[in-house]
């Protein structure tokens, strides 16, 4: 259980990273622009396209889809929508306090 002045969820976010796709997503989120260097660095600002991030999973767009909403359930990435596309940038401030518990609790 996390304690009422935690909001970050423990166990969603065990959960989400026990998927190596998950995993792999994350690490390619934290740099962008290595690893998605062919979208426009000025839409970077805003995340990844979902649509980037499908190609290089290569997999289906809704297996993609999916693993992108677990990781946004367990809050490990914030999504934008501008226009018609969706953005992904991991949640640094989440990610950093699951870490500070981890190394905390072990």
């Amino acid at each position: 259980m996390n304690p009422p002045d935690n909001p970050v969820d423990i166990d969603a976010i065990h959960k989400a990273l026990a998927n190596p796709v998950r995993r792999e997503i994350l690490a390619w989120l934290r740099e962008p622009q290595a690893h998605f260097a062919e979208q426009e660095l000025a839409l970077l600002e805003h995340g990844v396209c979902a649509g980037r991030i499908d190609a290089r999973c290569g997999l289906s767009q809704s297996t993609v889809s999916a693993h992108l909403a677990a990781l946004q359930r367990a809050g490990l990435v914030t999504s934008k929508r501008v226009g018609q596309w969706v953005f992904f940038k991991r949640n640094e401030a989440v990610i950093e306090a699951f870490l500070a518990h981890m190394n905390a609790e072990l």
